[in-house]
């Protein structure tokens, strides 16, 4: 039985990850070009410059088709919280349908409202008038995201509610908690950002595969100003709020943080590994040495997690044995994992006892259990494991994705400044000439590259947690919906033909826009 609900678990997580990772295929290049046609269709505006006109009309044609695919999958992704995973949505339907719906009322009505005017309206309503739409239609597709990071954060750092174990549910308490609480900013900047650095490089490609084909040369400076200030602007941001974002993963979600360094034992100005390959034999309690090679910085983790360069960062043994960092960054020890699991069973049984108090309207057992519920509620998760060691993420993974997360936006901000440098002062660069085309196979190669680093963000965020669904309350296994393996493989597989299908057919429209509006002359295309 044990083994059938866990390939339940791993096949709702892996149809739950093949949905989302389809659809961030299309958000990032959403909100990234949204921010540059709302730059050039502004030049055009100050300018009134026809040429301006053609390349903005140029990105937003493609804009569009990437908009509309990626609407499609993310109502699928909403849904599978109902079908999928119904436990979770019951656990805590008030507080993550909160920001979902402001997202569906607000950011969607906004987006489908003024994009129309966007692409019909640029004869039916003033310049002025037509410009506020493109912005607020990127401003809509931002304020969407908001809103589903938002929620996402939550799940990361559960805060502003309140259980009630009369339904079982938690309740909203503070919806600004909810809404402003450090995960969910920190999150919100660092994604948005990327998406900008994302939008930048997919310019930079285009505009690349064009010079190397010899075509619309001016078009193509044009649209390398624009991506490439907004690309550098998106990723020195991104690397800014990751930094945030690092010590709030440090302070609410330390298990993640030692993943992602592969970190078992931590000390004092503990050194941030900058390049190495773990030792596939290590595990938790062994005395294997974590690491097969590497090359460390040091006290760079410290720095990264407080900002105290001689801080104490605990590793996943520490964690697990109770030994974490106070606010000043010294060792403390504080909950074991084998205290979690004892206070979550202490709350589950609570649960127990209080359900049957209130069939008999005991209110003296009912407050007494009431106290006992909310004494260990906080690890009431943890009651629903069967060893401390299952709340250790996958450690390979999180570590691998997160050090190629760092090493492409670190590769991307000397390739965004490059581009700048070659833009506006050419002479400084020795060479230009022979390297031209080395140079436009790179801009092309950086799209793939800057989609790997986002989508392993992505992989360092929601791995680095499992097993939680709601981190410390609600483990995978407990949020899943009362379904047969087979019906989930059956749906995964579905969906995985039906969006590599949407896939291929963005990609296939695109590119052939691309190449058919390549061969128009783009600075004289609104003036004919």
């Amino acid at each position: 039985m044990s083994d059938l609900l866990m390939t339940v678990v791993d096949w709702s997580r892996a149809q739950f990850a093949l949905t989302a990772c389809y659809h961030w295929l299309f958000v990032p290049l959403t909100l990234g070009l949204g921010i540059i046609i709302g730059v050039m269709e502004t030049i055009y505006y100050r300018t009134r410059d026809e040429k301006w006109l053609a390349t903005t009309k140029f990105w937003m044609t493609i804009f569009g088709v990437n908009f509309a695919i990626g609407v499609a999958t993310g109502i699928i992704l909403e849904f599978e919280f109902g079908t999928n995973w119904s436990n979770y949505s019951w656990f805590v339907g008030d507080i993550f349908g909160a920001p979902l719906a402001i997202e569906g009322i607000l950011a969607f009505f906004m987006e489908s409202t003024f994009i129309a005017v966007m692409f019909f309206g640029w004869k039916k309503v003033s310049p002025g008038f037509h410009l506020a739409s493109t912005w607020l239609t990127a401003l809509g597709a931002a304020i969407s995201a908001l809103w589903i990071l938002v929620a996402n954060a939550w799940m990361q750092h559960p805060t502003g509610v309140t259980f009630n174990p009369e339904t079982m549910r938690n309740e909203m308490t503070d919806f600004w908690a909810v809404a402003f609480s450090p995960m969910a900013m920190a999150k919100v900047f660092h994604t948005v950002t990327s998406c900008w650095a994302l939008g930048g490089a997919f310019v930079a490609g285009v505009c690349g595969w064009m010079l190397l084909k010899k075509r619309n040369r001016d078009h193509c400076m044009r649209s390398l100003k624009v991506g490439g200030w907004v690309g550098l602007v998106g990723i020195v941001l991104t690397s800014i709020s990751g930094d945030t974002s690092a010590v709030a993963v440090a302070k609410h979600q330390p298990m993640k943080l030692a993943a992602m360094e592969g970190l078992y034992k931590g000390e004092p100005g503990q050194p941030i590994v900058a390049m190495g390959v773990l030792n596939p034999a290590k595990e938790v309690g062994n005395d294997e040495e974590p690491y097969l090679f590497d090359i460390s910085i040091p006290h760079g983790l410290a720095f990264l997690a407080t900002h105290d360069f001689n801080a104490f960062v605990p590793g996943i043994e520490d964690i697990i044995a109770g030994k974490s960092m106070d606010a000043d960054g010294k060792p403390i020890n504080t909950v074991s994992y084998e205290q979690r699991i004892a206070h979550g069973k202490a709350a589950q049984s609570a649960l127990k006892q209080y359900n049957a108090a209130l069939q008999t309207s005991d209110s003296s057992r009912l407050q007494e259990y009431k106290q006992v519920i909310d004494d260990n509620f906080q690890y009431l998760g943890y009651a629903y494991l069967d060893e401390p060691e299952e709340a250790v993420p996958n450690v390979p993974l999180t570590f691998y994705t997160f050090h190629v997360m760092v090493t492409i936006g670190g590769y991307l901000v000397v390739f965004f400044l490059v581009v700048l440098l070659l833009l506006y002062k050419p002479k400084w660069v020795p060479g230009r000439n022979k390297l031209a085309k080395l140079g436009y196979w790179l801009a092309i190669i950086t799209i793939p590259l800057t989609y790997l680093c986002s989508m392993c963000g992505w992989a360092v965020a929601e791995v680095g947690r499992q097993p939680w669904t709601i981190q410390d309350l609600m483990p995978n296994k407990v949020a899943i919906s009362d379904l047969s393996a087979g019906y989930v493989q059956t749906t995964f597989w579905i969906f995985a033909v039906v969006f590599t299908a949407l896939l291929i057919a963005d990609v296939s429209i695109i590119c052939k826009q691309i190449a058919k509006k390549s061969k128009t002359d783009l600075n004289v295309l609104e003036t004919k």
